[in-house]
């Protein structure tokens, strides 16, 4: 009797939260573009945004030793707008760093350990492209 009344209120309590289940901010693809000696990055980010206490609010890059070489910070969910793509200009990516990462946050988990590993050397790879100018 008592567990029933223990799911009841554990079911109630999630029902009355816009948290909800929403998981992890996740990168879904990365375009870098080069500029003079300076990069942009167009992010596109999956989420289940909640609302206000529950969104994808920023995403980041940085080098193998986790130096942040940029971050992009959202600042409101995008609930109905799901994948977004967002844009950061004017990324200094140091000379001789080969391998940098992109990492999503979100207000209720963190930073997603699922990174995006970008290698410099190639212009294509697992969810990301380097658009280089010919």
């Amino acid at each position: 009797m008592k567990f029933k009344y223990l799911v009841l209120l554990l079911l109630s309590t999630l029902g009355m939260s816009n948290v909800g289940f929403a998981g992890q901010a996740e990168i879904v693809k990365v375009m870098l573009e080069p500029s003079a000696h300076r990069w942009t990055f167009l992010v596109t980010i999956k989420h289940d945004d909640k609302g206000w206490d529950h969104y994808a609010d920023g995403w980041r890059i940085v080098d193998a030793k986790g130096k942040k070489l940029g971050h992009r910070t959202l600042y409101h969910p995008h609930v109905k707008e799901q994948p977004f793509t967002r844009s950061l200009a004017d990324v200094l990516i140091p000379k001789g760093t080969s391998i940098i990462y992109v990492e999503a946050h979100d207000k209720v988990h963190g930073w997603n350990k699922v990174k995006v590993r970008i290698d410099m050397k190639k212009d294509k790879g697992p969810r990301y492209q380097i658009r280089r100018k010919q």
